[in-house]
């Protein structure tokens, strides 16, 4: 499949590619695996949670947000707690459904969303324990959202074609149903720990973190720097805004976050040829896959080797020619170096740790540079002076 057939693919809006179809689209669009040819070597290695697996659901962005969020709690000197991913991932499908009918359908309906749909679901409902709420009730020991969300959009677009000249007052408890017959009742009051709590005050006692701590921030050519603008992707259903900042910035923010002990969401394109997940390593090599011969195409997991001079306006035209989409969200929380003395990431994935790095992935920087969507993270891992030029 060729890589623009891919990258459009993966952008569909109708529903988000579920873990097992975009796995499968990425290890069959990758080159032969050669065996582990990086070694890395820890420089930062922050303390997280372990890895998890979403299963066949396209719910990458509440994984990665809830594990920055577990983070930011070990961050704060808390005890952290495993949040309900899935908890978060109905309340944002329960204001995604509102928006959906009141803009009559002409929204993308699925599993996807952006990791600020973390934040923005805490903040106006709290949060769950796993224990509490795991969201398997039918049967499977992983989720499995195909089913509940066809079910979900037939039924949303039926209410959207307004069969009856007048939308009734019930479609909203209708939708609840459904989600909670898939997913289990909404926990309205929960015990953890031998305590009886809401989520909100769960969100409040026991996580404790403050949502407007956390800001968005991008790059693109055509916003202004140090402003906000649109987030401009297909799972933005919600409109947030982001803080745009330059492309060099991108690493150099992850980077003062890291060495203060604050971990970032990523999201991110990881439909490249040159991102692996069963290597575990994803970087920019100097040419475009088309343009190698087929030996160097075999070689590309060989070993580190030197990787592309990128342009802000490199950046940008990927993005708009659509060979940069949102496909992926996942939490850096660390850097390492590679035999040659090279900075990578430490990117913890929620795909399971049935890769060459247990669950992990190590990506250049040039990669983040180039293909990054958005990242999120406490504001306060942003340098000072660049807080002060974007007015946080």
């Amino acid at each position: 499949m060729k890589k623009y057939a891919l990258a459009a693919l993966l952008a569909a809006p109708f529903v988000a590619p579920a873990q097992d179809n975009l796995i499968k689209k990425i290890e069959a669009n990758k080159t032969e695996d050669t065996g582990r040819k990086w070694h890395f070597t820890p420089v930062i290695d922050l303390t997280t949670t372990a890895v998890k697996n979403q299963g066949s659901s396209g719910t990458c962005w509440s994984y990665s947000g809830n594990s920055f969020l577990e983070s930011e709690m070990i961050k704060a000197g808390r005890q952290p707690v495993e949040i309900s991913q899935i908890y978060t991932a109905r309340k944002s499908y329960e204001d995604k459904a509102d928006r959906y009918v009141r803009l009559h359908g002409n929204l993308g309906w699925g599993d996807g969303g952006a990791a600020h749909d973390v934040i923005n679901m805490y903040r106006k409902y709290g949060a769950v324990p796993q224990s509490a709420y795991t969201g398997l009730q039918y049967g499977t020991s992983k989720n499995k959202f195909g089913e509940m969300q066809a079910a979900l959009k037939g039924m949303l677009d039926g209410v959207v074609k307004n069969p009856n000249g007048k939308l009734t007052p019930v479609w909203k408890q209708a939708f609840t149903a459904v989600i909670d017959t898939y997913l289990g009742a909404d926990p309205k009051d929960f015990t953890w720990n031998g305590k009886k709590y809401t989520p909100q005050s769960f969100a409040k006692e026991v996580v404790g973190l403050n949502a407007d701590d956390y800001v968005e921030v991008s790059s693109f050519t055509d916003a202004p720097y140090y402003t906000q603008t649109e987030l401009l992707v297909p799972d933005n259903w919600s409109n947030d805004k982001i803080y745009n900042v330059k492309m060099q910035d991108l690493t150099g923010i992850i980077d003062n976050a890291l060495k203060n002990g604050y971990s970032v969401v990523w999201a991110t394109d990881v439909s490249e040829k040159y991102f692996s997940w069963k290597n575990g390593v994803a970087f920019v090599p100097e040419k475009d896959w088309e343009d190698m011969e087929e030996a160097e195409q075999k070689a590309l997991f060989n070993g580190p080797q030197k990787e592309r001079v990128l342009t802000p306006e490199m950046r940008q035209m990927a993005f708009d020619n659509y060979s940069t989409t949102d496909d992926h969200g996942m939490h850096i929380v660390g850097i390492s170096k590679d035999q040659n003395g090279q900075e990578y990431y430490k990117v913890k994935n929620s795909w399971g740790d049935k890769n060459d790095n247990k669950g992990y992935i190590y990506v250049s920087k040039p990669y983040v540079q180039y293909k990054t969507t958005a990242l999120l993270l406490n504001k306060a891992g942003i340098p000072k002076e660049m807080r002060k030029s974007m007015g946080i």
